[in-house]
């Protein structure tokens, strides 16, 4: 029999959620994604010490002071990583906007059309790419504008159903809903024993599933944040999965059946809800504690992740000095 991996891939497009080149080129899945926090332990790898210090040797030649040259080099740092992980998978890449962008639509814009013409100076075209952008109001008014010049949108830190819908609206190409976060906060909040089926995380990714199907959306669908494989056996059929290495590595050693929990051909049809506008969305984000605490937590993490980067980078640069 397949093993578990083999069985998911047969129904769910396997994305992996690393920033290890070495791991992704072992692993071979379809699709990769990245973020700081990703990246921030990948520079540190050896088997990555030549991009590294080629990002470095480039950073020691450019002006400017000391914050805005190290800020440089992680940008160039991202990039490298992703034309090398570009080069592997045969889907796309996500490269993720500065978190500290989170709350500013003009920036997040413009950031991610620099980050895409870098690309593009590296011979990798923005059908490879996916900008990851958080998922506020905000962020998702520029993956609007994005979207509308043909560069694909990775909505990540997703945590309801009112952000899916504001994200599908905007006409996103990819949501990231979160699941293991979301369960985090419910044992925090002393909810549970949980099982794979009452995991409230799954439980919301699902809805999304649900409602996107039935309002023929065409956004895509991919679960991230995952604690445990029973998680992603879960959400077998989702569209696609973004799974960490060592959870990959557990389902392909995992036999038994594996069955489909999700099916788009399944869901009947319905009218898609009236369109959220920025009070609406606002509120529903009010009233739901768990991803407003979410949000910005997470958004707090990726931010001091970039700046621990950054202060890595500034130090290398120092001593190259």
């Amino acid at each position: 029999m397949p093993s578990k991996l083999e069985q998911l891939a047969a129904m769910t497009t396997i994305v992996a959620d690393t920033g290890d080149i070495d791991a992704v080129k072992r692993l071979k899945p379809v699709d990769c994604t990245t973020n700081p926090s990703l990246l921030l332990k990948a520079v540190e790898l050896p088997q990555h010490a030549a991009l590294v210090e080629d990002a470095i040797a480039w950073g020691r030649k450019q002006g400017g002071n000391a914050d805005s040259r190290a800020a440089a080099v992680c940008d160039r740092l991202a990039i490298a990583f992703g034309a090398e992980l570009a080069q592997v998978v045969p889907g796309r890449v996500s490269t993720e906007v500065d978190a500290d962008l989170s709350f500013d639509t003009v920036a997040t814009v413009d950031k991610a059309r620099a980050i895409i013409n870098a690309y593009e100076e590296r011979g990798v075209g923005r059908e490879k790419i996916l900008i990851k952008i958080a998922s506020t109001w905000e962020g998702i008014r520029a993956a609007e504008v994005l979207q509308s010049e043909k560069i694909d949108c990775n909505m990540t830190l997703l945590f309801s159903l009112a952000q899916a819908q504001a994200a599908t609206e905007a006409q996103a190409f990819l949501i990231s809903p979160f699941v293991g976060r979301i369960l985090d906060w419910h044992v925090k909040a002393g909810g549970g024993p949980y099982t794979s089926e009452t995991d409230p995380g799954v439980q919301s990714v699902r809805s999304i599933h649900a409602a996107y199907k039935s309002q023929g959306r065409k956004t895509i669908v991919m679960g991230a944040s995952f604690r445990n494989v029973g998680e992603i056996e879960a959400l077998a059929g989702c569209d696609r999965l973004t799974i960490s290495p060592a959870l990959l590595d557990e389902l392909a050693k995992a036999e038994g059946d594996l069955p489909r929990k999700l099916d788009a051909s399944a869901i009947a049809t319905k009218p898609a809800p009236a369109a959220t506008d920025e009070k609406s969305f606002r509120w529903q984000m009010n009233e739901d504690a768990m991803a407003t605490e979410k949000l910005a937590e997470g958004i707090r993490a990726f931010a001091k992740d970039l700046n621990l980067l950054r202060a890595l980078v500034g130090k290398r640069l120092a001593i190259a000095a």
